[in-house]
């Protein structure tokens, strides 16, 4: 079971229930990924810009990582989510809504 309040959520792929979670070590990820200095400068381009498919590849890889998942990057790319890439588009905002608080909601789920 999820904790919304630990920055969880529960999101399905390929039809299995997954745990997605930023933790602190997939925010380092995030921020090497992205070339960002810190949290600001990341939280501004995920609120700022379009993701691309790879970056939404990045957001969800590193979430499931957080989340307890050790998968390989060449399955997580292989993965689907109901609503193809709009359905994992809500994933990606709901997890950086999670992650950065609901004030950021707004931004995090205009990010296509």
């Amino acid at each position: 079971m999820v904790n919304r309040h630990r920055g969880e959520i529960s999101a399905v792929l390929d039809g299995r229930e997954w745990t997605l979670c930023l933790t602190l070590g997939a925010l380092a990820e995030l921020e090497d990924a992205f070339g960002a200095e810190d949290l600001a400068v990341l939280l501004k381009r995920f609120s700022t810009s379009a993701l691309s498919a790879g970056d939404i590849l990045k957001i969800v890889a590193a979430g499931l990582r957080g989340g307890g998942n050790e998968l390989a990057p060449e399955a997580i790319a292989q993965m689907r989510a109901d609503g193809g890439i709009t359905g994992f588009a809500r994933i990606v905002g709901e997890l950086l809504s999670a992650t950065f608080g609901e004030s950021n909601s707004e931004q995090a789920g205009s990010i296509l």
